[in-house]
């Protein structure tokens, strides 16, 4: 139940987003003004604004002038109350085994606050770097004191003040390992995602070494397979400019998910644990 309600919370925030990948990267407010149709202007009504439902009703058309309505719209919405739902399970699922009674639940509310708001940014920025190759410091710097404060909390309330040296480690380390190749690599990185670096590895070291190994190198080998996808299908090359944001935030996500158990199998292999 409390999946469900986080997912439905989820669709709110995704048409939200819809909203904040339209107007950042133009430097537009994301409060004012109200939401309009792109062809005629008409504002859109509070009724006509539900996430995927309203879609599904207009039929993918303005109410006032029938124009076409983008089908990414409902699928940002539907997307992000799945990667919501996700979320919330994954936290409930380790919620903090020292702490109980009300600490315990603060702490997990604390973490699930903590990592909800890392999957808005991510859909966010995911998008933003496709559609614009850009990772706006308006939504990536913010996040280094958002998140700092949050996952801090998080592991004091749940008694875990270990979390927070690999955390400041993950974060330093990421954003030092980015800024080496960004440097050695010029036009082959950009600072957008040497800055995006280091609030991955906020959270992936707060989770532990193991996710922080395999979210950093996840992203390289997810992009790498994408490249090389390209290079069979597209006849890219070594110079087509492919945004590397989404990978990196894939990569996180795969580190969050599952880095622990992927690192462990991975030692096992060569029977190290």
């Amino acid at each position: 139940m409390i999946a469900m309600g986080v997912g439905v919370f989820g669709s709110l925030i995704g048409s939200f987003l819809n909203v904040v990948v339209f107007r950042v990267p133009a430097g537009r407010s994301i409060v004012s003004p109200p939401s309009a149709c792109g062809s005629c202007g008409a504002r859109v009504r509070p009724l006509d604004n539900l996430p995927v439902l309203s879609w599904l009703v207009l039929r993918g058309r303005c109410r006032d002038c029938r124009a076409p309505i983008s089908a990414r719209y409902p699928l940002v919405e539907l997307g992000t109350a799945l990667f919501f739902a996700a979320v919330a399970l994954f936290v409930l699922a380790n919620a903090a085994s020292e702490a109980v009674g009300v600490v315990a639940v603060a702490a997990t509310v604390l973490t699930l606050v903590a990592f909800l708001y890392f999957a808005a940014i991510s859909v966010a920025l995911a998008l933003i770097d496709l559609d614009t190759r850009r990772l706006p410091n308006s939504i990536v710097l913010p996040a280094y004191p958002v998140a700092g404060v949050l996952l801090t909390a998080a592991a004091l309330t749940a008694g875990e003040p270990e979390r927070l040296l690999t955390m400041a480690l993950g974060a330093i380390g990421l954003f030092a390992a980015y800024f080496a190749m960004a440097n050695l690599y010029r036009g082959g990185m950009g600072f957008g995602d040497v800055k995006l670096a280091g609030v991955i590895g906020l959270y992936l070291g707060w989770l532990g070494w193991g996710p922080l190994a395999v979210g950093a190198f996840g992203a390289f080998l997810l992009g790498g397979l994408f490249s090389l996808v390209l290079v069979m299908t597209r006849g890219a090359t070594g110079r087509t400019a492919i945004p590397f944001g989404p990978w990196m935030i894939l990569g996180a996500w795969l580190g969050i998910f599952a880095g622990e158990q992927i690192a462990t199998a991975y030692l096992a292999l060569f029977g190290l644990v």
